[in-house]
């Protein structure tokens, strides 16, 4: 069942391919560009992919949304056409190498324009390190690390040529591993490592490449996690995920004479 919108012809093509349902929109909605941010974003149909593709729209960008979920990332594209410049929707699974392939070769055949990569994608299981099975650091891994750095690098060649942005956020055990994260912050330590050492390698072709390491953020992840952790979820108490897409638009659209590298973000009081 197709969103209403779909009547306006703004469906450019509609197919599936291997189990991976690819759905593309072009939407041109005739305002003045703000934004030149042309930017691919995983995991776009929750949390704080969500609210920074939002962000991106409302600042006139264009997108290429990623998601597992079908129905919640139509409906954030849905949300993205009313003021982005385009938007495209490629639902996939990017634990799948073929989904990864598929992905990578969409992106340098619809979305042109293509200048920022950010990666929200991302899972966490927690508990005791004699409790959490390897198949579990499995995925996690496969989720957290080789997912960014498979799209990453096959999708460096474009952003070299744009001069482009790349986006990690990370978390805030990537920086300090707290009681029964092992399994999850030591994905987020690497996926900390990957982004450093990138920044390096790369930072002499004009190519800004920044980590974001949010604390605790009201998210539906984050209230599946406190369920899990027995605790009452309090999401006022929390960063919100606004408040991270903001963080990392600011350094986006900043001149091109500075780049901010590492952002720690924490909710102002720490009382939760």
């Amino acid at each position: 069942m197709l969103p209403d919108w779909a009547d306006r012809g703004q469906i450019a093509a509609i197919l599936l391919c291997a189990g991976a349902l690819r759905l593309s929109i072009l939407f041109l909605n005739g305002q003045k560009m703000v934004s030149d941010l042309s930017a691919v974003v995983t995991g776009a149909s929750s949390g704080i992919g969500k609210a920074i593709a939002l962000a991106i729209a409302s600042a006139g960008g264009s997108l290429c949304l990623v998601g597992r979920d079908r129905d919640r990332l139509m409906a954030v594209a849905e949300s993205c056409l009313l003021t982005a410049r385009s938007v495209l929707a490629f639902q996939a699974d990017l634990n799948n190498d073929y989904a990864l392939e598929e992905l990578t070769r969409y992106v340098e055949r619809e979305f042109k324009s293509f200048n920022t990569l950010i990666h929200c994608a991302g899972i966490v299981t927690v508990g005791h390190f004699e409790k959490i099975s390897v198949a579990q650091l499995d995925l996690m891994y496969r989720t957290n690390v080789r997912a960014p750095y498979t799209l990453t690098q096959a999708l460096l060649p474009l952003l070299k040529t744009q001069k482009g942005q790349i986006v990690f956020i990370n978390s805030s055990q990537g920086l300090q591993a707290s009681a029964k994260n092992a399994a999850y912050a030591s994905t987020k330590h690497a996926l900390r490592a990957i982004a450093d050492s990138l920044r390096h390698e790369i930072n002499a072709e004009g190519i800004r490449v920044l980590s974001i390491y949010p604390g605790r953020t009201a998210s539906p992840a984050m209230e599946s996690l406190y369920k899990a952790e027995n605790q009452s979820y309090r999401p006022e108490l929390l960063l919100q995920t606004g408040d991270v897409a903001q963080a990392v638009i600011n350094a986006l659209q900043l001149p091109r004479s500075a780049e901010v590298t590492n952002i720690e973000m924490r909710p102002l009081i720490k009382s939760y």
